[in-house]
């Protein structure tokens, strides 16, 4: 009976709590909204430390292993730290330096062929604008209408400086909140990141507290897995990344085409997005060879579909999907669901977390189709 009564106050809280979801739409709508935009400077540390912890961890395995003494392991995890943070710095810093000269020269030539088009335009606007617009500017005898002309000057900074206040007061404003979420982001990576054994441990004691066993077990399995993906997917999709870019710079190196480095640093850095993401910067590559010449433009396109090929059939199954466990074709189905849904982030989250249920799944399958054992161990009918 006793049983009972808690299952109906379950059941009844469940309806209530769905009842002012229901009701209260809109305000809890509103108030998600708020609290994920205050937490995301927190979201976004604990993304970034998720991310430097992988490149510290490797550097804390190259730093005196196995060493007991006591200099080398206090220093361990600061020094481990820095150098992960450093080394992205540099990553970082050498992308902008191979992509900022050359993209400022590209832009400079489009403005160059531009500026002819621009001062064709500009005169048949001033053609069509015809005699009415200067209406009210000229007295009857030919003079200028001197106070009129000071009006729609006056009235023309006024609109223009209030729109040009806005507009940087709007920059400077989204600047500083960017700059803010950036530094509270990092600082907050950094605190997990050096108290990263500590907040383990206090986790897992919650959990441990207020989960029974069975519900812990499968929990820290499911976290496990996820970790695995994703840390696989992360090391094989930079290595993939940093394969793409280095053959196509030498490719276009090779054929002599313009902006090698550029392109090649900026498919790079794309190739960071499963499957589409190359396509990307190849589409701005393309456009940037435009500018000095279209055929070389057609022939980039045509080595970039060849240089995908060879990516997408040898280099992204060994060193992505085989670091992963999914096969090709769950690959492409995740980057497109994940894409539709939450757009590029989709499709970054989509693959490691589609390899977790693939190997959750295949592991309860050959656990489920696995022989039953008899009392002694061996399984049945050996």
């Amino acid at each position: 009976m006793k049983q009972e009564w808690k299952g109906a106050l379950r059941f009844g809280a469940v309806l209530f709590v769905l009842y002012l979801a229901v009701h209260y739409w809109e305000k809890l709508a509103a108030l998600t909204a708020l609290a994920a935009g205050a937490a995301f400077p927190l979201v976004l540390g604990a993304i970034i430390a998720y991310a430097v912890n992988i490149l510290m961890s490797i550097y804390e395995g190259w730093y005196f292993p196995g060493s007991q003494n006591q200099a080398a392991v206090k220093s361990r995890r600061p020094v481990c730290l820095l150098l992960a943070y450093a080394s992205l710095v540099a990553i970082v810093l050498l992308i902008v330096r191979m992509i900022l000269p050359e993209l400022i020269q590209s832009v400079s030539l489009l403005l160059q062929e531009l500026a002819p088009i621009l001062q064709a335009l500009s005169v048949k606007l001033n053609e069509s604008l015809g005699p009415n617009q200067l209406a009210g500017l000229f007295a009857s005898d030919g003079t200028v209408n001197w106070q009129e002309l000071a009006t729609k000057a006056v009235n023309f900074l006024l609109t223009g400086l209030g729109g040009v206040m806005g507009s940087l007061m709007s920059l400077i404003s989204t600047a500083v909140s960017a700059a803010f979420t950036a530094i509270v982001s990092i600082i907050f990576s950094i605190y997990l990141l050096t108290g990263k054994e500590k907040l383990s441990r206090q986790c897992a004691l919650v959990l441990k507290t207020y989960l029974k066993p069975s519900w812990y077990g499968r929990l820290l399995y499911f976290l496990e897995t996820l970790h695995n993906c994703f840390r696989r997917f992360v090391v094989g999709q930079c290595t993939e990344a940093v394969i793409l870019g280095l053959l196509c710079m030498g490719g276009m190196m090779l054929f002599q085409f313009p902006y090698a480095s550029m392109v090649g640093a900026l498919i790079g850095f794309t190739a960071l997005i499963p499957v589409a993401g190359a396509y990307i910067g190849a589409g701005v590559g393309a456009f940037m060879i435009f500018t000095v010449s279209p055929w070389k433009a057609l022939l980039f396109l045509l080595f970039i579909s060849v240089l995908q090929q060879l990516e997408g059939n040898l280099i992204y199954p060994k060193v992505v999907g085989s670091s992963i466990g999914l096969p090709g074709i769950w690959v492409l189905a995740a980057v497109t669901i994940g894409g539709g849904v939450l757009g590029i982030g989709g499709m970054l989250l989509a693959v490691p977390l589609a390899a977790t249920l693939y190997q959750i799944l295949r592991d309860d399958v050959a656990r489920r189709n696995a022989a039953p054992a008899t009392a002694d161990g061996t399984p049945e009918g050996s």
